[in-house]
């Protein structure tokens, strides 16, 4: 399940920059306050990668543990955190064998597509048994899932972007193909640092990310112990979800 490791986690926040973390923490605080869950409370967080999403929630209000499995990450993120006086609590942890201290939480997130990592049928369960059990009673899960339509239709099997930067040009290559029996992307990444010098530093790493129909998603939950509450394309709440919903969002309640 590794992925962003080394130099690509430190690159992770340049390839990201763009990315409306704000916007989509304070969707994802409207999700929860509508279900009871006001600035305030305690929510732990799946795959926080470089806590980006941690750290604006703090700023909303919320109490957040922020776990993930990349000690390359988290190692970005505690920069981070020290850079902005946050006290956001960072922890390594594998989301398929959850063991945090101080739980039940108010509420659960995961986002940026993370729960597809865990790949398997099992894996996939285990996560979300393992957010319930990290649960208070009427607890709270959102999470954000690559949707299948989306990615079956629409998929790049080649993408390249460039960045410019103070020390010169980064170059990345994502080559993305399909196993539609287990409904698994594998995108392999090339990356290129291009100094000012003509100085080349290579790496590669290959990620796979799984994607899910909604009701396929629904049944998972079901079997984990949640009742589904509101199904979102993406950070919209007002857009319906159809076959160009790239990513979907979904909020459910620990069941009793």
């Amino acid at each position: 399940m590794g992925s962003y490791l080394d130099r690509h986690a430190e690159l992770y926040d340049l390839f990201y920059a763009d990315k409306p973390y704000a916007q989509e923490a304070a969707f994802v605080a409207e999700r929860l306050a509508e279900n009871g869950v006001a600035p305030g409370s305690r929510v732990l967080e799946l795959a926080c990668g470089t806590g980006r999403h941690a750290f604006e929630l703090e700023k909303l209000g919320y109490e957040v543990v922020a776990t993930d499995y990349s000690p390359d990450m988290l190692a970005c993120a505690a920069r981070a955190r020290a850079s902005r006086g946050s006290r956001v609590e960072l922890l390594e942890q594998d989301m398929r064998a959850l063991k945090v201290p101080g739980a039940p939480f108010d509420a659960v997130v995961s986002l940026f597509d993370s729960i597809g990592y865990v790949q398997t049928n099992d894996a996939v369960l285990a996560v979300l048994v393992g957010a319930r059990e990290h649960l208070r009673p009427d607890g709270v899960l959102v999470i954000e899932f690559w949707h299948a339509p989306a990615m079956l239709r629409g998929y790049d099997p080649v993408r390249v972007r460039r960045w410019q930067t103070p020390e010169g040009e980064i170059v990345r290559i994502s080559e993305t193909a399909l196993d539609c029996e287990r409904q698994l992307a594998h995108v392999s990444y090339s990356i290129m640092e291009i100094a000012r010098d003509g100085s080349l530093r290579r790496l590669k790493e290959t990620q796979t990310n799984r994607y899910f129909l909604v009701q396929e998603m629904a049944g998972w939950l079901d079997r984990a112990g949640f009742e589904p509450l509101r199904w979102c394309s993406g950070f919209d709440a007002t857009r319906a979800i159809d076959a160009d919903t790239w990513h979907v969002v979904v909020t459910a309640r620990r069941r009793p």
